[in-house]
């Protein structure tokens, strides 16, 4: 039995997130599904460094399975893509000892998040950045993203259907960065929990238009409680960017 790490990039406009759910596309089930006839028949498994949800994009998913195939290794990458759909590609197939696992083996993510603060809507920019055309203090924002580095309890910046119970995680780097009309952020950390991202987003945001202010973020820390905190940013702008191991 050989293990397969794979790196993969996906258009998530098209999935309702990355896990298998009942009669719904996933890239989960849409890779197993290839993996499985592939093996003729034989289901396979995947493994990823975590999930994505529904609208989210990835440049650098890391998912590992097993085979009993006897592929040579620069052949996997050729096969997978001859069969999978164009909003799925892998970008690289790499053999591994039987002990890595692409979740618990990654000691850091980096996700980035994309603006577009053009004054009319871009259709072509829909699916891939959120649509938000008000001024924004970036000043201030960045001035709230130094209470955010560092470690602590993210309690207040998770969905309420957040199911692990250690919600301490350390935030290395905050960027944010703007080209025009587009404005991006960069965030690494050594792990992110359900839809922080897209609230640390949403309540940079807020700061950013003057609705609250860059050392309240502080208090809601300290708060541990989602209510605290802004809105959620939209999936579409998100990307999962690089696994590091």
């Amino acid at each position: 039995m050989n293990r397969y790490k794979c790196i993969i990039s996906y258009d998530g406009s098209g999935f309702s997130g990355y896990q298998v759910q009942p009669k719904k596309r996933t890239v989960q089930s849409v890779i197993e599904a290839v993996l499985t006839k592939m093996h003729k028949g034989s289901p396979v498994k995947i493994s990823a460094s975590g999930r994505t949800d529904a609208g989210v994009h990835a440049k650098g998913q890391v998912i590992h399975f097993d085979s009993l195939l006897s592929l040579p290794q620069e052949k996997w990458e050729i096969a997978l893509n001859s069969m999978l759909p164009e909003d799925i590609s892998v970008l690289s197939v790499e053999a591994v000892d039987q002990s890595f696992h692409a979740r618990f083996d990654a000691s850091g993510k980096e996700y980035r998040y994309f603006l577009n603060q053009s004054p009319r809507r871009d259709p072509f920019q829909r699916n891939f950045a959120f649509h938000y055309p008000y001024p924004l203090n970036l000043g201030a924002m960045r001035a709230a993203c130094n209470h955010l580095l560092g470690t602590h309890d993210f309690s207040s910046f998770c969905s309420a259907r957040t199911e692990v119970e250690d919600k301490v995680r350390t935030i290395e780097t905050i960027e944010i960065l703007q080209d025009g009309e587009h404005i991006s952020f960069r965030f690494i950390g050594n792990g992110f929990l359900y839809n922080m991202v897209r609230i640390l987003v949403g309540t940079l945001i807020e700061v950013g238009s003057g609705k609250r202010k860059p050392e309240e973020i502080v208090e809601i820390l300290e708060k541990r409680d989602r209510c605290y905190a802004g809105k959620t940013a939209p999936g579409q702008g998100l990307y999962l960017w690089k696994v590091f191991y």
